[in-house]
């Protein structure tokens, strides 16, 4: 059986690792959407797709399940995303996720969904990691170390916090 998993990974963290790790002790291979692959160098999103496909890749290599990572753009218009997701992935046969909308359109779409308890969900949130590395706090030990070299190997700190520098929407400063 083939599953799904779906997330923006900006960066790919514990709680990622945690959630791939249970979804590889049901399936023989695991497809691992990255979400929003189109966006890059804002702090909500500040690694681009490949640096992400780096990260996840590196990070699951120890699985025990066959992995695919592949690019998946947004699209604007969630009556089709399912389908979107389907022709730029593997077929699968399940999908996993927490989010209310994902697993919606998924269910609308027919495809069978499975949701699992989120793992330190206090702490292992994509915008508090971001946030440390702004701030200079301790981020190393919330992610795998496979990913603490790609994020070292990309400067991605400093990129984050050059981007913090800029308004919120990571457009160029204002004149004010």
């Amino acid at each position: 059986m083939r599953g799904f998993y779906i997330g923006r990974y900006q960066p790919f963290h514990d709680g990622h690792q945690h959630m791939v790790e249970e979804i590889a002790e049901e399936v023989d291979e695991l497809v691992l959407g990255i979400g929003s692959a189109g966006d890059s160098h804002t702090t909500r999103n500040p690694f681009t797709a490949g640096e992400r496909v780096m990260m996840v890749t590196k990070a699951v290599e120890e699985l025990d399940a066959t992995t695919y990572v592949v690019p998946i753009e947004d699209l604007d218009r969630n009556s089709v995303w399912v389908s979107h997701v389907q022709s730029m992935t593997p077929r699968f046969d399940v999908a996993y996720s927490n989010n209310p909308l994902v697993v919606r359109l998924f269910e609308e779409a027919g495809v069978e969904v499975r949701q699992s308890p989120m793992f330190r969900r206090d702490v292992l949130e994509g915008t508090e990691l971001r946030e440390r590395m702004i701030r200079g706090r301790d981020w190393e030990d919330l992610v795998p170390d496979a990913v603490v070299d790609v994020i070292r190997e990309v400067d991605g700190v400093d990129r984050i916090r050059r981007i913090a520098e800029t308004d919120s929407n990571g457009d160029e400063p204002s004149d004010q």
